[in-house]
């Protein structure tokens, strides 16, 4: 579980350096708010597809959301 939560900080970091709501991210990657607050912490998975979406939105490569230090 600690994996699925790294990456949710991840996700969440790259969010807030780029300034974006949960809301924009969600309307970007045609989840809800909901989804990708659960995503953030830990408690969903996300398909192969939208993190490759995100990754995009988020302006990082894929490798970087899963750089767990």
């Amino acid at each position: 579980m600690a994996r699925l939560e790294n990456l949710g900080q991840n996700i969440k970091k790259y969010r807030l350096k780029n300034k974006y709501s949960q809301e924009f991210l969600a309307e970007k990657c045609d989840l809800s708010r909901e989804y990708i607050s659960r995503i953030e912490s830990g408690q969903k998975y996300v398909s192969l597809k939208k993190m490759f979406l995100m990754a995009d939105t988020l302006h990082v490569p894929v490798k970087d959301l899963f750089d767990f230090d």
